[in-house]
């Protein structure tokens, strides 16, 4: 098909598997071939080789990013009673681990530069309860920890990041994975590292929340039969190991062209009616999704697919606005920065594998949006939160 009429998709994954067809195909035969399918060699390798990337003592890996999540809640000792602060403007999992442990989730808004926790915003949150804050690496780029963390270690809090769109980020000279008191990712197949189905894992600097996950994740047990925990059937499949040890070796790469890719983006459509993601100083970004912001942003979406270009949301709704949670207690404008963004956000195709031509016509279509043979109403979008 002439690559100028071919749909634009906002996630490729069938491009990646070409391209390392042959050894992701070796590493299952060989999985399969083995007999041993769950929690054994290829987990235990994965493990030390992802904490040794991400600069980590221990990484413990389960089956989802959302298990991650309500592990290190669980290891850190938090249930009912206790009160996590989070954000508002995050995938639905990060709120739903919470209330897994038993313990009440306590909402705070978002930077709208960064997308991640508005750390101004957390003292006024801490109550006599809370005992843990889960910032929100969103989108690739890294909340501000030094101060996070300064919070935590003066108000005895533990510090559980969210990393599971973040794999391979920086903050400052540190990876993500090696900062906070645990930190969880998701392997979910679209994520920058990512497994063929579902995966996740919890890394930490800490021996005593390394045991007690490792305990949690296989029924609560370090001998088998033997159940010194309550725990849960949370392990990894060695099928999924083996691949996610594949894909390691081209994080870096990978990660790298999402940057130049991005960069290529946010040159191009600098003087167009949408805003691109800004960069902090102390940040690595590493563009899980490319996410840009317009006043006009379903107008945009239905322009680009009437170019042949898929495009997504991260996230429509505001949790404290979804109906799951609205017992919560909070309301509209509670939280307008994560508001405004659930209104603004779109999330162009970028990814390893977009081509060349493929990026200029994703470049092309923004920049015609809003001029006169575009959609005319939306030229010279300012967004509103540049005003505030």
């Amino acid at each position: 098909m002439d690559e100028d009429l071919a749909l634009v998709p906002l996630v490729d994954l069938r491009a990646q598997y070409e391209g390392i067809r042959r050894e992701i195909d070796s590493a299952v035969l060989r999985v399969l071939g083995s007999g041993t399918y769950v929690q054994g060699g290829e987990v235990r390798l994965f493990e030390q080789e992802f904490a040794a990337y991400c600069g980590a003592t221990h990484a413990v890996a389960v089956n989802s990013g959302t298990s991650a999540l309500h592990l290190a809640l669980l290891a850190a000792g938090i249930g009912p009673g206790d009160e996590v602060i989070t954000v508002a403007h995050t995938f639905v999992a990060t709120v739903a681990a919470i209330l897994y442990s038993g313990a009440t989730p306590v909402l705070v808004d978002i930077d709208p530069h960064t997308f991640a926790i508005d750390v101004a915003r957390i003292e006024d949150a801490i109550t006599a309860r809370t005992r843990a804050i889960i910032p929100v690496h969103l989108y690739g780029h890294p909340a501000d920890m030094d101060p996070i963390l300064e919070i935590a270690r003066r108000r005895g809090l533990t510090v559980i990041e969210d990393a599971a769109q973040a794999h391979g980020s920086w903050y400052g000279e540190r990876q993500i994975g090696s900062i906070g008191d645990m930190t969880c990712f998701s392997y979910y197949p679209s994520k920058n590292l990512g497994a063929y189905g579902e995966g996740g894992a919890v890394t930490t600097n800490r021996d005593d929340y390394d045991r007690s996950l490792r305990m949690l994740r296989d029924w609560g047990c370090e001998r088998k039969y033997h159940h010194q925990l309550k725990g849960y059937n949370y392990r990894l499949d060695e099928i999924q190991a083996t691949i996610l040890r594949v894909k390691l070796r081209y994080l870096e790469g990978w990660n790298q062209s999402r940057r130049d890719h991005a960069a290529e983006y946010t040159l191009a459509l600098e003087n167009t009616s949408v805003v691109t993601p800004s960069e902090k100083p102390y940040a690595r970004h590493v563009y899980y999704v490319y996410a840009v912001r317009s006043e006009a942003r379903n107008e945009l979406q239905r322009y680009l697919k009437t170019r042949g270009i898929d495009s997504g949301i991260h996230y429509p709704i505001p949790v404290h606005m979804q109906e799951a949670y609205s017992d919560l207690g909070y309301g509209k404008g509670d939280f307008p920065h994560s508001e405004l963004a659930a209104e603004q956000v779109l999330s162009l195709p970028l990814y390893p594998e977009l081509r060349p031509a493929q990026r200029r016509r994703v470049m092309t279509a923004v920049q015609e949006f809003g001029s006169p043979a575009g959609l005319p109403a939306a030229a010279g979008v300012e967004v509103a939160w540049r005003r505030s």
